[in-house]
């Protein structure tokens, strides 16, 4: 019984179900409000399904109209600005250390940019923190 039911599934076809598309293109670096998403039965995997994990988001990557929205298209607006001066953290164990670094990148909380330490010209890889500033990650 199990098999005949799992079999009609398949038969069935892949179910459909509502995802976040955009309402307008919304150009890179924007961000989203309620006013920019509308929902669409279409069935396509990894798409957003709830506008609220879109709605105060920045987009990434330039959103079409009527295409769906992935997680990777969109993330935190950013905080740190490319060449923005940023303060750069070294933490080892009880070992501290903190400079000031120049980002290379575009960044927002939780991103990971290249960073070069002002004082050593060395780029490192940092990890953007809630408040802006850069800890190592290498």
């Amino acid at each position: 019984m199990i098999r005949l039911v799992l079999c009609l599934i398949l038969a069935a076809g892949a179910a459909r179900a509502e995802v976040v598309v955009a309402a307008r293109t919304i150009p890179a670096r924007s961000l989203i409000t309620d006013s920019d998403l509308i929902l669409r039965d279409l069935d396509v995997p990894g798409a957003i399904a709830d506008p609220a994990d879109a709605v105060g988001m920045e987009a990434r990557v330039a959103l079409y109209a009527n295409r769906p929205i992935r997680p990777g298209d969109i993330g935190l607006p950013a905080i740190i600005e490319r060449n923005q001066i940023v303060t750069l953290v070294f933490a080892r164990g009880s070992l501290l250390i903190t400079t000031e670094g120049r980002a290379l990148d575009r960044a927002g909380p939780g991103d990971v940019i290249r960073v070069m330490n002002l004082a050593s010209r060395t780029t490192v890889g940092a990890l953007i923190g809630a408040d802006g500033s850069a800890h190592v990650t290498n």
